[in-house]
């Protein structure tokens, strides 16, 4: 399993001078690439290495293997959506590979530059431990403008255990209210997570309303708190899943939550639910960041991890098994009109996930107590059948 490290380097001023130096002359080779291969209409890195290799190492003095990272980097980038010129910053990332760098020391790089070698050292954190001794392959050099730091992101090739047979699965219900909710009734609230991204939003507002040098200023100092804080938030999230679902040897269950931005429709006539908040809302959900988080932890702690289709899992009653859209009352409350069963809405949605999970490779079971069930027992709705 590949993972990435972070890594800040701490080269000296001629080293910079030459780290920026190279920085630049390799994105300007981008730039011109990338007006090349859309003026040709190809993504072809093999069909662009051929006709314009030679011209870039002669008019932009690149070394042979930064000559081939440019021609790679443009081609993946002119691949994602060739209706449009890719355009380069100055001090985009330069892409590496083993013929252009290497690790002669724990905590030291050896990088080509338009005047030779650079070995530059580097720090790491405690996390990043377990990964130096295993960094080999593609790193990206990134330069920080803000802070004028350079920073290193190495693969790991780190090995992953054979997955268990599971002895069970554990459903997580994936929300914005409540950003994960398992089949064992632990609910991981987005209240804080929510609550932040609410004061981030106004104090963003207010900032760029005012739109004096001092509020650009603090913007800029700003804008990435909110991902960084979403981040950790999942990061927590993920980490307490992995951890649940190994020490009871389960798999994991999630939804398959591709193209939901896509799919969902806007509620109308609730408080606090004006198209533009619910967009908001809509868009600044991280399910794939946690989706992601909880695959890679995971893999690493052997634990399975199964997708299942989301379609009616929290209008489905565990109980009777009768689906209706007026069995979900309300975002927080579940009540079978058939039967009568309630709970919690996003605990029975993680209890369906779990069971529809079971019946998918690998074969596994889900233990549901009828006792636990019985506790949600209310009586049947008026009229329920």
């Amino acid at each position: 399993m590949k993972l990435v490290a972070k890594l800040k380097l701490v080269p000296t001023p001629e080293q910079v001078t030459a780290l920026l130096a190279t920085m630049e002359r390799f994105n300007a080779a981008c730039d011109w690439l990338a007006g090349c291969a859309y003026d040709d209409r190809t993504a072809n890195k093999y069909l662009l290495q051929r006709r314009y290799y030679r011209q870039l190492r002669d008019d932009f003095s690149l070394p042979a293997q930064m000559a081939v990272r440019v021609i790679a980097k443009v081609a993946e980038a002119y691949k994602r959506d060739k209706s449009l010129r890719p355009s380069f910053r100055p001090h985009g990332a330069i892409v590496y590979d083993q013929r252009n760098s290497n690790f002669p020391g724990l905590d030291r790089v050896s990088l080509a530059t338009l005047t030779g070698r650079v070995v530059v050292p580097f720090l790491f954190g405690a996390y990043q431990c377990s990964l130096v001794g295993r960094l080999k392959g593609q790193c990206d050099l990134v330069y920080d403008a803000e802070t004028q730091t350079f920073f290193l992101y190495a693969t790991a090739d780190v090995p992953t255990p054979e997955p268990g047979e599971p002895q069970g699965v554990l459903g997580v219900d994936l929300g914005i209210v409540n950003i994960a909710t398992t089949s064992d009734a632990a609910v991981f609230s987005g209240a804080r997570l929510n609550g932040t991204r609410r004061r981030y939003f106004r104090i963003r507002r207010r900032l760029q309303q005012k739109g004096t040098q001092s509020a650009k200023r603090l913007l800029k100092h700003r804008r990435r708190k909110e991902r960084r804080f979403q981040a950790d938030t999942n990061h927590v999230i993920s980490k307490r899943l992995v951890q649940t679902a190994a020490s009871t040897h389960r798999a994991i269950a999630l939804e398959d939550l591709n193209g939901i931005r896509q799919r969902v429709r806007q509620r109308k006539g609730a408080p606090n639910t004006a198209p533009q908040v619910q967009r908001r809302l809509l868009h600044g959900w991280g399910f794939h960041q946690l989706r992601s988080f909880v695959t890679y932890k995971a893999a690493l702690a052997g634990v399975p991890v199964l997708l299942v289709d989301p379609a009616y899992t929290s209008q489905t009653c565990p109980a009777c098994g009768h689906i209706a859209r007026g069995n979900r009352r309300s975002q927080a409350q579940f009540q079978c009109v058939g039967c009568g069963f309630a709970g919690p809405a996003d605990h029975i949605a993680a209890c369906n996930i779990a069971s529809r999970a079971a019946v998918n490779p690998p074969h596994v079971g889900v233990n549901v107590n009828p006792s636990h069930l019985a506790t949600y027992k209310l009586p049947a709705l008026a009229g329920g059948r």
